[in-house]
């Protein structure tokens, strides 16, 4: 990928350059007065982002995998009944690490860019009487969306433990973790949050932070146990020295820079120019003639969009967009791999990125072949973003 280039993929991002500097600052140690101050105060913001004012925030150097890890080795024992609503490859993924603890899943697969009738979920949740109910907001494979607060709602009639995987929404899609009832949400610092690859973002409940102390068995993860982090993290948020293994140093001074920015933009206003520029780009794309995978356009995220490659198109298209200096995503369902490819457009994205993203899928498509008003999807995003 040259300097050129325009990643438009469902994460990493493009990031901006503020955070970029901040995390080329010469590091510190992680004991210092300098660093725990910082940490203390992005701990602070982790909150307000998540809408958790009660919550323990932990900022774990690892990607979104490890969150969904913390998540379910500190509250599966084995034996432990669980529903997971799975949207695609990602909620899939969830159920075998849930099944890695021993937890006895009930996994309710919705088709392909659909998602699950809430009350088959209420059905369910009464018939398991699950400990746990889990669901990923965005699918990053599919690109559809959960109704969260539906969900969390019937998780907490049936006295569920509510985990979001919230890798591809907080931070550019509505979530607010304690109105909402959700017990632990978490997502990865690469995609809205707006931070190079490398950590992991968690915030849990007072009643998740219970359950894992009544827990009988030991976390059957060494590195992701709350035994460990939780003390570190109930540190530094009191402004305190405090180790079990060292922090990503650099990547929690581009946090707190992100974070800064997200607070300064605001929620309310962060949310609605991810939708502003969804709608574009949506826009731009039906407007030469492709189809999504979401099924419907309420249960389309916010943060990327998941195009059907056109009839006589392949994924070689997806070659000819870079060569024209963006970068996109290829499928990852197994069930539709070859059929359509993923446009993340999430944290510091501009009108001008979504122009430029759509004149190169035009180009790609025009020179594949494929017939179409030239032009129309340019035109069709300009219309919302006025």
């Amino acid at each position: 990928m040259s300097e050129r280039d325009l990643l438009m993929i469902p994460g990493p991002i493009n990031f901006d350059p503020g955070v970029l500097r901040a995390m080329s600052a010469p590091t510190a140690s992680h004991v210092s007065p300098e660093f725990i101050a910082l940490f203390g105060e992005t701990l602070d913001w982790m909150k307000q982002v998540f809408f958790a004012p009660s919550g323990t925030p932990f900022v774990i150097a690892g990607s979104g995998t490890l969150a969904m890890d913390i998540a379910a080795s500190n509250l599966t024992e084995p034996g432990d009944k669980a529903i997971v609503i799975s949207t695609g490859y990602f909620g899939d993924r969830m159920v075998n690490i849930l099944e890695r603890y021993g937890a006895e899943v009930t996994p309710l697969r919705a088709p392909v860019g659909d998602v699950i009738a809430l009350n088959q979920i209420d059905a369910e949740l009464a018939r398991v009487k699950p400990k746990l109910l889990l669901m990923t907001h965005v699918d990053t494979s599919t690109g559809v969306a959960v109704d969260v607060r539906a969900i969390a709602a019937l998780g907490r009639k049936h006295n569920a433990l509510v985990i979001v995987d919230g890798v591809c929404s907080v931070g550019g899609m509505e979530l607010q973790q304690e109105a909402w009832g959700i017990d632990v949400a978490f997502t990865a610092s690469q995609k809205a949050i707006g931070v190079p690859p490398g950590l992991a973002l968690v915030v849990a409940s007072p009643r998740a932070i219970e359950s894992f102390k009544k827990r009988e068995s030991p976390v059957g993860s060494y590195y992701a146990d709350w035994a460990s982090w939780l003390p570190v993290m109930e540190a530094y948020s009191a402004r305190k020295p405090a180790y079990f293994g060292t922090p990503a140093v650099n990547l929690v001074y581009a946090l707190h820079e992100s974070l800064r920015q997200i607070l300064s933009e605001g929620m309310n206003q962060r949310v609605a120019r991810h939708k502003k520029m969804s709608d574009a780009f949506k826009a731009g794309i039906a407007a030469i003639g492709l189809r999504q995978v979401a099924a419907r356009p309420e249960v389309a995220a916010t943060t990327m969009t998941a195009p059907y490659f056109p009839d006589g198109v392949d994924a070689k298209v997806i070659g000819k967009i870079r060569e024209r200096g963006i970068v996109v995503a290829g499928g990852l369902h197994p069930a539709i791999r070859e059929k359509y490819f993923r446009v993340g457009h999430m944290g510091a994205i501009s009108p001008a990125d979504i122009s430029a993203t759509l004149s190169a899928i035009e180009g790609a498509l025009l020179a594949s072949g494929y017939k179409f008003d030239v032009g129309a999807g340019g035109a069709a995003a300009e219309r919302v973003m006025g």
